[in-house]
C-alpha cells in the first residue's frame, strides 16, 4: 500500500508587494485635513471629496490641517497603475460621444475614492485612446462603462506582481 503524498500546489504563486508598505503612512494624519492639491477633506480615516465629508469636518471642532492626500502624491509621482486602450472604427466615428462619457465616469469615479484620477490622456497614432490612471480599479471602471453603454468586446489583463491593469476595449 502506497503512503498519501501530502497536498502541494505549485500552479498556487504569491502576489509580490514591491511597495512593501511604502505606500502607507505610519499613522493616520490628525482630522481634519484639507488636501491643497485637490479640495479633498480627511474626516473619519477617509479622504473624500464629496460635500457630506466637508459638513462632517465643520462640525469637528478641532483645527484643520494642511496634508497632501493620497491622490496628490500618487498624481506626483506620476506612476500609472492602469491603462484603458480605446480603438477600432466605432471609435474613430463616434469619438465626440465616447470621451465624455469617460470623462463622466471619471467624476462619478472621484466623488467615491479621491484616488480615481486620470494621469494621461493621449492619442494613438491608428486613431485610437490611451488613458492612464492612477488606480488600477479605474482603468477596469472605464471599460466595464464603455462596454455597458456601445457593446464591443473588453479584455482585461493583469499584472499582480505590480499592481498594474491592461483594459482594452474596441468595437
Amino acid at each position: 500500500m502506497q503512503s498519501a503524498k501530502p497536498f502541494t500546489n505549485r500552479t498556487f504563486t504569491k502576489r509580490v508587494d514591491h511597495d512593501g508598505g511604502r505606500h502607507r503612512p505610519p499613522r493616520a494624519p490628525a482630522e481634519p485635513a484639507v488636501c491643497p492639491g485637490c479640495g479633498a477633506v480627511y474626516v473619519r480615516r477617509r479622504w473624500s471629496r464629496a460635500p457630506v465629508a466637508r459638513l462632517q469636518a465643520a462640525r469637528l471642532a478641532a483645527p484643520v490641517t494642511v496634508r497632501i492626500c493620497a491622490a496628490c502624491r500618487r498624481r506626483q509621482s506620476g506612476i500609472p497603475h492602469g491603462y484603458l486602450h480605446v480603438d477600432g472604427d466605432f471609435f474613430a466615428a463616434h469619438r465626440g460621444e465616447i470621451e465624455p462619457l469617460l470623462r463622466n465616469e471619471v467624476e462619478r469615479a472621484r466623488a467615491d475614492n479621491p484616488l480615481h484620477q486620470i494621469l494621461a490622456w493621449s492619442d494613438l497614432e491608428g486613431g485610437g485612446l490611451l488613458i492612464a490612471t492612477a488606480t488600477e480599479h479605474l482603468a477596469q471602471r472605464l471599460g466595464h462603462a464603455l462596454e455597458k453603454a456601445y457593446d464591443g468586446r473588453v479584455r482585461y489583463g493583469f499584472s499582480h506582481e505590480n499592481k498594474l491593469a491592461h483594459v482594452w476595449w474596441r468595437r
